[in-house]
């Protein structure tokens, strides 16, 4: 009988498995050519093809700039190459600007906030959070004000390491987390804080498994991962804790409101929600509320930490390059002020090398790929409705056309002949067109005053035998989890040509 019964469960196997890779290899062939796919595993298991920014170069040399790989049962249409990607975020904005159904986003947003499905909400949502993130202040301090005190407080917290080896993620990820904590909590917490530093990891745990190979199986196959023990429970557990927290900050938050008085962006939101005029639509809620905090505290701290933490890796590993924007910080700021945005402008070489810094940087952004809201015919394919997209950003960043030594770290490609700043269409480290991150403004604004700050006062240097050290493979690979240890030794006032 148990004989029987295992024949009947393996033939069920072998047909499920034909079925599947019949649909498959039909839908194949009205899509754009591309590695073949296994059988139910897609390109999956195949490490030549997966993560597409190690691979895209050999596939679209072979494929052409729009190819299709297989996640799984599930095809996704790659977009290579600046004049691809633009011609699909930008001047198809509308046909390229969907979202799929990304089984872990589903699980941990539950179609709330900026992930809703709904595209009415999703507009209304993210039109009130660009404002409110734009324009708050209310009287109060700007901005740019807030990342200032923050960047004194780092500069303070590093001055205590005198000159020791350290390591630097968690005081920066602290940093940049404490400037969008103020703005959506109203306060910031101390480095030190344990629960504060735990919910970073929390955060850091999500998207590294998010990237990962195993974050890729689970999206895959939900259902089946859901069974078995693994990362993900532990992670959904904890995202799940930090939800709890923020819902405990929004109902403090209802108790003590007052509208002639907003203090952050959950006080404008509950403001926002008593005047709902349709609250039967449900545009405004307290669950969209926690889902839209979270992911401001996800996209505040983790992404902008990281180019922080790389661009002074990168600044440690090439001395004369830091010797060169420590000039210009000398020249344009000094020792008596702290930097402001205003010297941005008079600061093309600094401004020139936190961009070059992101140009190499391998984010999260191909990890949540765009869908196609209609048909529409695309360089010479038909591409039908709800077809995920993913637009390659390294090849936009690493594109030969665009960038005259795409393979070296070379602040020249933002600086024209006179030695002033040039914006490159070809940089899009934040995407681009209806989907782009709503912090961008932020982040700018965070990364030059942070860096600026730290670079006015302190010389950088990694610690021991830097022979072997690549700090570029830190900017190539957002999984890394092993960042060597660097110095900071306080600059003279001398030093500073004051």
């Amino acid at each position: 009988m148990e004989l029987t019964w295992t024949g009947v469960l393996l033939l069920l196997c072998i047909f499920f498995t034909l079925i599947s890779s019949f649909k498959m290899y039909k839908k194949k062939g009205q899509l754009p050519p591309g590695p073949t796919p296994w059988p139910i595993l897609g390109n999956l298991f195949q490490r030549d093809v997966l993560p597409l920014y190690k691979h895209y170069q050999k596939l679209a040399d072979k494929y052409g700039p729009v190819f299709t790989v297989w996640n799984g049962s599930i095809p996704m249409i790659a977009l290579c190459g600046y004049e691809v990607v633009k011609d699909a975020l930008v001047d198809h904005s509308e046909e390229f600007g969907g979202r799929i159904d990304i089984p872990a986003v589903r699980r941990i947003f539950q179609n709330k906030g900026l992930t809703t499905t709904d595209e009415k909400k999703w507009r209304e949502l993210r039109r009130f959070t660009l404002s409110t993130l734009r324009d708050f202040g209310m009287g109060k301090k700007k901005k740019s004000e807030r990342v200032q005190e923050e960047a004194l407080c780092l500069v303070e917290e590093i001055a205590t390491t005198k000159g020791q080896p350290f390591n630097p993620r968690r005081i920066f990820a602290s940093a940049v987390s404490n400037v969008i904590c103020a703005v959506i909590f109203g306060n910031r917490f101390d480095y030190k804080d344990k629960a504060f530093i735990e919910k970073q990891k929390i955060i850091e745990s999500q998207i590294r498994h998010s990237v990962s190979f195993l974050g890729m199986v689970y999206n895959t196959f939900p259902k089946i991962v859901e069974f078995f023990p693994g990362p993900h429970k532990n992670i959904f557990a904890e995202i799940e804790s930090i939800c709890d927290y923020i819902h405990e900050k929004v109902d403090l938050h209802q108790k003590t409101l007052d509208p002639q008085n907003l203090r952050d962006y959950i006080d404008c939101f509950l403001l926002r929600l008593e005047k709902e005029q349709n609250p039967s639509e449900g545009i405004y809620t307290l669950e969209d509320l926690v889902i839209m905090v979270y992911g401001l505290f996800i996209a505040g701290t983790t992404t902008t930490s990281h180019a922080l933490l790389c661009s002074l890796l990168v600044m440690a590993e090439l001395p004369h390059i830091q010797a060169k924007v420590q000039h210009e910080i000398d020249e344009v700021i000094g020792t008596n002020r702290t930097p402001s945005m205003e010297d941005r402008l008079k600061m093309p070489f600094t401004n020139a090398v936190i961009h070059e810094v992101q140009r190499h940087q391998n984010g999260t952004l191909e990890t949540y790929p765009r869908a196609t809201t209609c048909d529409i015919k695309f360089h010479g394919y038909t591409i039908p409705k709800c077809m995920a997209i993913v637009p390659v950003f390294s090849s936009v960043h690493f594109d030969p056309l665009h960038w005259e030594t795409p393979e070296k770290f070379n602040p020249n490609h933002f600086l024209d002949e006179n030695g002033q700043f040039r914006k490159k269409d070809a940089f899009m480290p934040f995407s681009a067109g209806k989907r782009a991150c709503p912090g961008e403004a932020l982040a700018r604004m965070e990364l030059f005053l942070f860096f600026s700050a730290l670079l006015q006062n302190f010389t950088f240097s990694l610690v021991g035998d830097t022979k072997d050290t690549d700090v570029m493979s830190f900017l190539k690979d957002f999984r890394n989890n092993q960042y060597p240890l660097i110095r900071a030794v306080k600059r003279s006032v001398d030093t500073c040509g004051q």
